[in-house]
């Protein structure tokens, strides 16, 4: 697992930044409407995701729907083959705004550092304080 990017709307996304909130969006995709693979995909570009592939998101669909997450259900289509729709199931709904109450915090935090125009100030006893004066023995 390398840093491999994928486009978004504002540049190259490294993967491992989207692992761990890539599931998330499908859940809150998939809570808005029960939905198929594909109009997922496309509901993800819409929002900036714009080089995710349909195979990135049924290995993480099949990942969600063996944790109980969300539940699949197929249906005729009038375009063709049958589709298999997902939706939440309990479990999902927790997940999701598990997930929603997380992502709020950290996109808090990284704002508070990325927006900051002055340093931290040191911990106390750390190895900065010692240097910059805090714990010297003189």
């Amino acid at each position: 697992m390398g840093w491999e990017k994928l486009r978004g709307k504002n540049g190259m996304i490294p993967s491992q930044m989207l692992k761990g909130t890539l599931e998330g969006c499908i859940l809150k995709v998939i809570g808005r409407s029960e939905t198929y693979g594909y109009e997922i995909t496309q509901q993800l570009r819409q929002y900036g995701f714009s080089e995710i592939a349909e195979g990135t998101i049924y290995p993480l669909l099949l990942r969600l729907e063996k944790n109980g997450l969300i539940s699949a259900q197929y249906r005729q289509s009038a375009l063709g083959p049958k589709r298999k729709y997902f939706s939440l199931t309990d479990k999902g709904i927790e997940e999701l705004r598990c997930f929603s109450k997380s992502w709020m915090e950290l996109e808090n935090a990284v704002n508070q550092v990325m927006n900051s125009d002055r340093p931290s100030p040191p911990a106390p006893g750390s190895r900065t304080e010692e240097i910059r004066g805090g714990n010297r023995d003189e």
